[in-house]
């Protein structure tokens, strides 16, 4: 697995592999005796001896999630054998995490080691408005230690910051570590050059940590998106 700055330790547990062929790639998790977590939906098939479990959070978490449109249920696939998830135009993005924790964006969340704490973070109010989310704007939060699969449209780009400032268009942004200043602002202070320059609200990361970024889509999703995928 390419080193991609996210950690340097690598946990001898379900394996994942990410297999490309017909122009797209899917996800296949082998597991002997272990346990992934994955989207809503996303199973494809599966061989040998798996069970699904799949559980309602909380009545508040419930109508939150349900408020943001964000899925209320990540079930849990446990066994020994192969787990193949749908397939997808864009691509996947395997990494691992060490007893740290991140934030998603969503959509970005695909698959991950039952190792994996999962759990929603709540933007603020201002922050949620300006982003054009609403009143309330959650994202995925993975903490712990494990394997995590993401999935995106493009190469991920990793952005290092050290007591730094990075300043990008929403669109392009997949995850940041927990710790990062965010907030939203317009591309310029005069409501009239924001228009003018055709950008949308940015969005600002400061601090200490890292910025995930796919600024570029690959061929196979530009071709089946368009335009939308720019």
């Amino acid at each position: 697995m390419p080193d991609r700055g996210f950690s340097d330790t690598t946990l001898a547990m379900a394996q994942f592999d990410i297999i490309e062929d017909q122009g797209v790639s899917f996800v296949k998790a082998t597991l002997k005796d272990e346990t992934i977590q994955a989207q809503r939906g996303a199973l494809c098939y599966m061989r040998g001896s798996v069970d699904i479990d799949a559980r309602l959070p909380g009545i508040g978490g419930t109508i939150k999630r349900v408020l943001a449109e964000q899925s209320i249920i990540w079930p849990s696939f446990t066994g020994t054998g192969e787990v193949f998830l749908e397939s997808s135009p864009g691509g996947f993005e395997l990494f691992e995490i060490n007893d740290c924790a991140w934030m998603l964006e969503r959509g970005a969340y695909w698959a991950s080691e039952g190792s994996i704490k999962l759990s929603l973070h709540r933007e603020t109010v201002l922050t949620s408005l300006f982003s054009g989310e609403g009143i309330i704007a959650l994202s995925t939060k993975v903490s712990g230690s494990g394997k995590i699969v993401l999935r995106t449209r493009g190469p991920i780009e990793v952005i290092t910051l050290n007591d730094e400032r990075v300043v990008a268009d929403g669109r392009y942004v997949l995850a940041r570590t927990e710790g990062l200043n965010y907030r939203v602002r317009r591309a310029a202070k005069s409501p009239i050059v924001s228009v003018l320059s055709g950008e949308r609200r940015l969005r600002v990361f400061e601090g200490t940590g890292k910025v995930l970024l796919s600024s570029y889509p690959y061929w196979r999703y530009l071709l089946l998106a368009g335009e939308e995928a720019l």
